[in-house]
């Protein structure tokens, strides 16, 4: 900290911090490259599944394939043997 640091006019950190986290997120999203929503899809398919069939919890796969022009929804869905309902 300098003498003279007081005359200086003081930068707004939480501003700043704001708007570093939202450059960030922003990076993170394009560097995954899948939507937001495709870990709720996940949640909500097992949460589905699992009302008539026992599964586990990485029994569920969901991801996005790039095919050309388009944009694929892979869901893969791992049933066990027995396939006994929980309801």
């Amino acid at each position: 900290m300098g003498l003279f640091d007081f005359l200086t006019a003081k930068k707004n950190t939480a501003s700043i911090a704001k708007e570093r986290l939202r450059i960030i997120v922003a990076q993170e999203r394009t560097s995954r490259g899948a939507p937001d929503y495709l870990p709720l899809l996940q949640r909500e398919l097992l949460e589905v599944i699992r009302k008539y069939v026992s599964v586990d919890v990485d029994a569920v796969k969901v991801d996005l394939v790039k095919d050309g022009d388009h944009d694929v929804l892979d869901i893969s869905v791992s049933l066990p043997d027995g396939r006994t309902a929980t309801a």
